[in-house]
């Protein structure tokens, strides 16, 4: 139950089939840092069977196994609680969805990251041309991944069970960036149906202590060609450091995997996760590194919502800062809030709050701020001095309508605010934003005048609710980028889909965090 409302707190805080001639045609992902950890399904020997047709004519037939299931109905949040229909995807084709998903933009608004977890990890119908393969699915992981959410892309592997190449590759790296290796060497040492390459068998030799027999396979796998001359001096390395001291380093590799990276850091050349993609700040988590690499790596992922906040700030507060400047003044802003805030003290509060919070705005954390501090500072009474402040971090964080309902505007832009953050109810005026702000009169077409097109509409009543929200998102993204109309209909057809909530925390955040970049 822990576990659950974890994951619930997370999410709602080149082509798919492109060819590897190196792995023989296997399938690449989405993303291109998978490990090659396992091969691909082998093709099975063709065998001689007497005719069975009087025809040469092949039919048009499609098969699986009888007792498969695709996995696209494994999901961690049911429909009662994401609010999303049980039919979220059960009417669109697999592999257009599967592409939407993959076209979608990383860097985003923290609002748009939320929805995009959320329908990644919904509890849904499988599409109706759904396979035991999985299309869906590996694409929705593949997102998470990208997105840096390993914790709920794992929970969803081992719930629709790693037991095919594709699923497991994706857990074993999970595992990998996260420091759960030796349940993942241990499952596939034990699953008949995985089989790990000869890097991912060396490595897993030697973490489960059997070195003598991992230096056997890599001189086995030498003579066999079974491995790059590259894989073969990181894997020497890994297995005899010492009779390479004082060698020039290992060259640069033309491909990070979790795998490589992994080895790497365990021969003494470690690789800085922030220039790798932002999964890779996982394996910066762990309690063995550095308190600044923790740091980098927890703001990292905090900023696009990939871990909790409480998660960031739990490390903030974790050691004194030993130094000034950067990230360390952050971090002593944040402990000297935090004392303040445990306190109880009115005027501390008041006093540390406007350091504070321009230190997260300006590593755009603000949002992680807001969620995490915004319901404790909203019961306090604070001075008028910090009142435009504590009414920003209220909009940004859980509880924002509560916060425009109990605030009397103080001008122009504050009105807007609380218009957006309350859906525009009926009475409001029509002329809140001024003529020469195109974006915030996008904004309030999005929730007053516009409907989304004919085309999003059909789409609507045929049930493709999935498809709507994500061709939703892209257009509002296009908007951020300056197609004021995108924006409006984007967000009228995340209203007209239900998902009320999500249009207005976007609506909001197009104003207070784009403002501020």
């Amino acid at each position: 139950m822990r576990k659950a409302g974890l994951l619930l707190a997370l999410v709602l805080g080149q082509p798919l089939l492109a060819q590897d001639a190196e792995t023989g045609g296997e399938p690449l992902s989405a993303i291109d840092w998978l490990s090659r950890s396992v091969a691909p399904n082998p093709t099975p020997a063709p065998t001689v069977e007497p005719p069975v047709a009087e025809s040469a004519a092949a039919p048009q037939v499609s098969v699986q196994p009888l007792d498969s299931r695709s996995p696209d109905a494994v999901g961690l949040v049911a429909p009662r609680i994401s609010g999303l229909p049980r039919g979220l995807w059960s009417a669109s084709e697999q592999e257009r969805l599967a592409a939407l998903i993959a076209a979608q933009k990383l860097d985003t608004l923290p609002a748009i990251e939320q929805l995009m977890r959320l329908l990644m990890v919904a509890e849904a119908d499988p599409p109706a041309d759904a396979d035991a393969r999985g299309t869906l699915f590996l694409a929705r992981i593949d997102r998470l991944l990208e997105m840096g959410a390993l914790e709920p892309a794992a929970e969803m592997l081992v719930e629709a069970g790693p037991d095919d190449p594709d699923r497991f590759r994706r857990w074993f790296d999970t595992a990998l960036l996260t420091g759960e290796e030796t349940q993942a060497c241990h499952a596939m040492r034990n699953k008949p149906t995985i089989a790990p390459t000869r890097p991912a068998q060396i490595f897993c030799l030697a973490r489960d202590g059997d070195w003598q027999a991992a230096a056997l396979t890599l001189n086995s796998a030498r003579a066999l060609g079974e491995v790059t001359d590259a894989e073969d001096a990181m894997l020497s390395r890994f297995l005899d450091p010492d009779l390479y001291e004082g060698e020039p380093p290992l060259a640069e590799p033309e491909r990070v995997t979790p795998l490589v990276y992994r080895l790497r850091e365990a021969v003494g050349e470690a690789m800085p996760s922030g220039s790798l993609p932002r999964a890779f700040s996982h394996a910066d988590l762990r309690p063995t590194k550095a308190w600044r690499a923790q740091i980098e790596a927890a703001e990292r992922l905090a900023r696009h919502g990939a871990i909790e906040p409480a998660r960031l700030f739990g490390i903030y507060t974790d050691r004194v800062p030993a130094a000034s400047g950067g990230i360390w003044d952050r971090a002593s802003a944040v402990q000297a809030f935090d004392t303040a805030l445990r306190e109880g003290d009115t005027m501390a509060v008041a006093d540390r709050l406007p350091e504070v919070w321009e230190g997260m705005r300006e590593a755009r954390l603000g949002t992680a701020f807001a969620q995490h501090f915004g319901p404790q500072i909203a019961e306090m009474d604070l001075p008028e001095d910090v009142a435009e402040t504590v009414f920003t971090i209220g909009l940004l964080g859980p509880d924002y309508e509560a916060v425009a309902l109990g605030h009397e505007p103080r001008d122009a832009e504050e009105e807007m605010l609380v218009a957006l953050a309350r859906g525009l109810p009926e009475g409001t005026r029509a002329d809140l934003a001024p003529e020469d702000d195109p974006i915030s009169l996008a904004l309030l077409n999005g929730f007053e005048a516009e409907q989304p097109s004919e085309a999003l509409v059909q789409m609507i009543d045929e049930g493709r609710v999935g498809e709507v929200i994500l061709r939703a998102i892209s257009l509002i993204d296009e908007g951020r980028a300056g197609d004021t109309g995108a924006l409006s209909e984007g967000l009228a057809a995340l209203r007209a889909v239900g998902l009320e909530d999500p249009a207005r925390r976007i609506a909001l955040q197009m104003l207070i965090l784009e403002r501020d970049a």
